[in-house]
């Protein structure tokens, strides 16, 4: 699929039969596309990427090299658990960058939100340039664009990380198998492609990571707090029998008064999120029970001392995105 509109008489991949027509097309399309040569695929372990990457093994084979960076945005946890699903159950060929300082560096000061997701981009492709360059006859970058993140660029929302950006002198050629694609279809061609559920399902995870959930120029220790509030709130929200779409938390560069151990505190705030929706065009707030919301008001207060107040953000998409940045 070469255009970045989507046809107007495709057909809404909602059935198993439309998933598996779809995945014997892209097969076809890329094995034409690339021929012999080799891809390069930035792994996150995200459903995208998860599900660009079981397209490429079934067309390719070992013609694909997955690259995971951990720049340092990740989850708790995060890196630990995609070396282990794709580089040990899976057998993919995997390689492990850990690019934390280059990326925090680089971020170092820098408050303002697109500026912040260019850097984050530019340094992710110069990442993969710099693994190419050790490898032997990688011609193409694989990405897991989908069609939101084209919409949202070209109304000008917000700059994706997976939408344009390549320096020019960069010799690659894009490979982007679900570009037109929304999300619930991409979980239904992953399901078939016989990808886990726990990673078919899992919740989307932006590309810039925990980047645009610190709001403000980022700084390590209140990253770091970030971090381990939002392995909180997945912990508690996964508890639930029914899972919100989306769930995770945000902790702006914004401090208020508190008390801790009866001495006055000056700390951050966290702001938790929990949403659903079908094809990220609309997003309606989950209202999630009350007794779950004190007890993660309760465990992030005590577990992470940096934050002394949270906050539920119920706000629907429109007025606002999903992300704060």
């Amino acid at each position: 699929m070469q255009t970045d509109v989507r046809p107007a008489e495709m057909a809404r991949i909602n059935t198993p039969e439309l998933a598996q027509a779809f995945i014997a097309e892209q097969v076809k399309e890329l094995r034409k596309q690339i021929g012999s040569s080799k891809v390069l695929l930035a792994l996150s372990g995200g459903v995208d990427s998860s599900v660009v990457a079981a397209l490429l093994i079934k067309a390719i084979g070992k013609q694909l090299t997955c690259v995971h960076v951990n720049h340092g945005l990740l989850r708790k946890g995060e890196p630990e658990q995609v070396i282990k699903v794709f580089g040990e159950e899976l057998g993919a060929n995997l390689i492990y960058v850990d690019a934390t300082d280059r990326f925090l560096d680089k971020l170092a000061g820098v408050s303002d939100p697109e500026t912040k997701r260019k850097i984050i981009g530019k340094e992710f492709i110069d990442v993969f340039a710099e693994e190419a360059r050790k490898l032997e006859n990688i011609k193409f970058l694989a990405q897991g664009t989908i069609y939101p993140d084209i919409l949202e660029s070209v109304a000008g929302v917000k700059a994706h990380h997976n939408v344009g950006g390549l320096p020019e002198d960069l010799n690659f050629e894009l490979v982007e198998p679900v570009k037109l694609l929304y999300k619930d279809e991409v979980r239904m061609v992953g399901k078939e492609l016989g990808l886990p559920d726990g990673m078919v399902y899992r919740q989307p995870f932006p590309g810039p990571g925990l980047g645009v959930r610190c709001p403000g120029a980022i700084t390590r220790d209140r990253l770091e707090a970030l971090r381990e509030a939002d392995a909180i709130v997945r912990e508690e929200i996964e508890t639930l029998p029914e899972r919100p779409w989306q769930y995770f938390c945000v902790v702006p560069d914004f401090k208020s008064t508190g008390i801790r151990d009866g001495k006055r505190t000056f700390s951050w705030l966290c702001i938790i999120r929990a949403i659903s929706t079908v094809d990220v065009v609309e997003v309606s707030p989950v209202h999630l029970p009350n007794e779950l919301i004190d007890r993660m008001v309760r465990r992030i207060t005590t577990e992470v001392p940096a934050i002394s107040r949270v906050l539920v953000d119920y706000t629907p998409k429109p007025p606002a995105t999903v992300e704060y940045e």
